[in-house]
C-alpha cells in the first residue's frame, strides 16, 4: 500500500481526540515546520496552520507515515471544514502533507492567532 508523510499539530497528535484515526500510521518523530506559518486556535477546539510570506514562526507537531486509505477513510473525514489538506515545509526543508487553515476561515468568529504560544499542546495547557 502506498503511503505519504503527514504532519499533525493539533487533535491528531498523541493524546488528542483524533489520534485514533492514525492507529495504523507509523510515528516518525516530533518535528517543527519551517518558520513560514502563523498558527491559529479555532474556538479553542482545534488549531489551524496558515502559510505566510513574512512574520512566520515554526510550529511544533508530529510526523507520521500514513497509508492513503487511512488518510482518505479515517482522518480526512473527521477534519473540520475550516481546514484543508495541503503541503507544508518542515524545518529540515522536506515537505509533508498537513491540514492547513482555509484562507476564508481566517476571519471567522472565534479564530485567534496563537503563533507565539509554542504550539497547540502548550496553548491548551495555558488556557486550562
Amino acid at each position: 500500500m502506498a503511503s505519504v508523510t503527514m504532519f499533525v499539530n493539533g487533535q491528531a497528535m498523541s493524546g488528542g481526540t483524533l489520534h485514533d484515526a492514525l492507529h495504523r500510521a507509523r510515528f516518525l518523530g516530533a518535528v517543527d515546520t519551517a518558520p513560514g506559518y502563523r498558527f491559529y486556535s479555532v474556538r479553542d477546539e482545534f488549531p489551524g496552520l496558515h502559510p505566510v510570506t513574512t512574520g512566520g514562526v515554526a510550529v511544533p507537531g508530529e510526523l507520521y507515515e500514513v497509508e492513503y486509505d487511512l488518510l482518505r477513510e479515517e482522518l480526512l473525514p473527521r477534519e473540520p471544514e475550516e481546514l484543508e489538506l495541503g503541503v507544508i515545509e518542515l524545518a529540515d526543508g522536506w515537505g509533508s502533507l498537513s491540514m492547513r487553515m482555509r484562507r476564508s476561515a481566517l476571519d471567522a468568529p472565534g479564530v485567534i492567532d496563537i503563533s507565539d504560544r509554542g504550539g497547540w499542546v502548550a496553548y491548551r495547557k495555558e488556557i486550562r
